[in-house]
This record gives structure tokens, sequence and C-alpha cells, in this order.
């Protein structure tokens, strides 16, 4: 396993990772979810991804159990959460102070830790001012409850912005950002985001590499495999995207949700 720098970030992260969204809750276990991370780790995957939005949290509680039966020492391993989707009431959603505080607070409770690696501005919250939310994560980091914090599909305006705001303020910017990236989904991640690359040192961890599937080639006889990702029931877009493509020959934009 190769080990890469997160950006001008020191830590490094293998350049595999292995996520918990779609699977932990909805799929798999406790036990299925220790096996599959034990596999990732004897393989040297030494990063593991969740949300606070994943199964409304149920997949941080399977990968929190799974990590306090696996063992291992927590230095040896990076985890991280992203927050914007923890509810439905009010203030349960967004990127206030409040939910970004109270988020971390209850993804922590969730996962059994002290603190994650990395957390993400899971979307970008029109709502809040992109100086409140800097702001925010900034407590978050000073409180020990995260050691990096970034953005999750921002424009690169947006990043831009945080990272003005948090210099002119004497305040951690954000360190990566996570992007779908795959060969269906390449513009934002090789165009847009490139200055942020090269100006900034921004680093990256990016989520559906295989297109929720479709790259793997299962579902190109236009049949959902039974079990796949497109037969479960919480996910009946992925079904209804194979269909109408099936009927017009051709790919409809998805709205990937919380991924």
């Amino acid at each position: 396993m190769e080990y890469r720098r997160l950006g001008k970030a020191g830590v490094k992260i293998s350049e595999l990772s292995l996520g918990a969204w779609i699977t932990y809750g909805f799929q798999f276990g406790v036990k299925e979810a220790k096996e599959i991370m034990a596999a990732a780790y004897d393989a040297g995957v030494n990063f593991f991804d969740n949300a606070e939005a994943y199964a409304a949290g149920e997949a941080e509680i399977i990968m929190g159990k799974a990590l306090k039966e696996l063992g291992w020492a927590r230095k040896d391993y990076l985890i991280s959460t992203k927050i914007f989707w923890g509810g439905e009431g009010p203030n349960d959603s967004g990127l206030s102070y409040k939910h970004i505080i109270e988020g971390t607070d209850n993804a922590l409770k969730r996962l059994g830790l002290e603190y994650v690696d990395l957390i993400f501005a899971h979307r970008p919250d029109p709502e809040t001012p992109i100086e409140e939310t800097v702001f925010a994560f900034n407590q978050v980091i000073r409180a020990g409850k995260a050691f990096y914090w970034g953005t999750s599909e921002w424009s690169a305006a947006e990043i831009m912005r945080a990272v003005d705001f948090a210099h002119r303020n004497s305040l951690r910017p954000p360190s990566m950002e996570q992007p779908q990236y795959n060969l269906l989904h390449r513009h934002r991640f090789e165009v847009e985001y490139a200055p942020l690359f090269k100006e900034l040192g921004y680093g990256t961890t990016t989520w559906s590499p295989l297109f929720g599937g479709i790259l793997t080639g299962k579902y190109n006889q236009g049949k959902i495999p039974k079990g796949s990702r497109g037969d479960l029931k919480e996910y009946a877009w992925l079904r209804e995207m194979f269909e109408d493509e099936k009927k017009t020959g051709s790919s409809p934009p998805i709205d990937w949700g919380s991924g």
C-alpha cells in the first residue's frame, strides 16, 4: 500500500480508503463491517470514511462498534466524518455554528471516539455565512475533536472564500476536499479544482470511484443484480436511473444526495 500526504498537511493516508456510505446500516451490520475493515487494514488501508448522514447515523454506530472489537491502536488509523445532514429539526442540518458543534459531538458519541482525524463540511450551506462555518470548524479543532477540516462538493470559489477568511483572521483554513471523481465525472476535479491543487496545495479524498457500481459492468445487461446497491429499497433512485437509461439509451443527471 502506498501512503500519500493530504495536500500540504503532514498526515499520510493510504491511497485506497474504505467508506461506509450505503453499505453500513443498509447492507451490513457490525459483524460484516468488522470483517471488511480487518481485511482492508491488513492490506494497508489506514483511512476509514463516514458521515452523520449515512444510514441516519447508524453507519457511525456500526463502525464504532467494529473499531472497539478490533482493538487497533488509535494512532494506527484515521477516521473521518462529515457534517451537514444530522436530522429533521430546524437546527439539525446545515453548517451553522450550532449544528457543527453539536453534530460533531453526536458523531463522536456514535463512533465511540474522542476525536476524528478528518472532518468535512458535507455540502456548502447557502443559508449560513462561510465565515461562521470556518470559525465553527476551528473551534472543533481547538477543542481536540478533529485534527483537520475540509469541504465536500464545494465550488472552487467557495473554497477560496473560506481559505481567504481563515488566512485574514489567523484561523485554520480547510485542508482537503472530498468530491465525486470517476471516469464519468471528471470536470470539477480536473478543471475547476486544478488551481486549488496548484496554488493552495489542497488535498483530496474522492468518493464514488465506480460511479455507484456502474463502472463495474454489473448493470450492463439492463438487469439489477439481487443484493446490489440498485436492489436496495432505500436507493430506489438508483434503480430508477437504470430504468430511465434503458428507455432512453443515455444516462440522466444524478443527484447523489449525501455521498
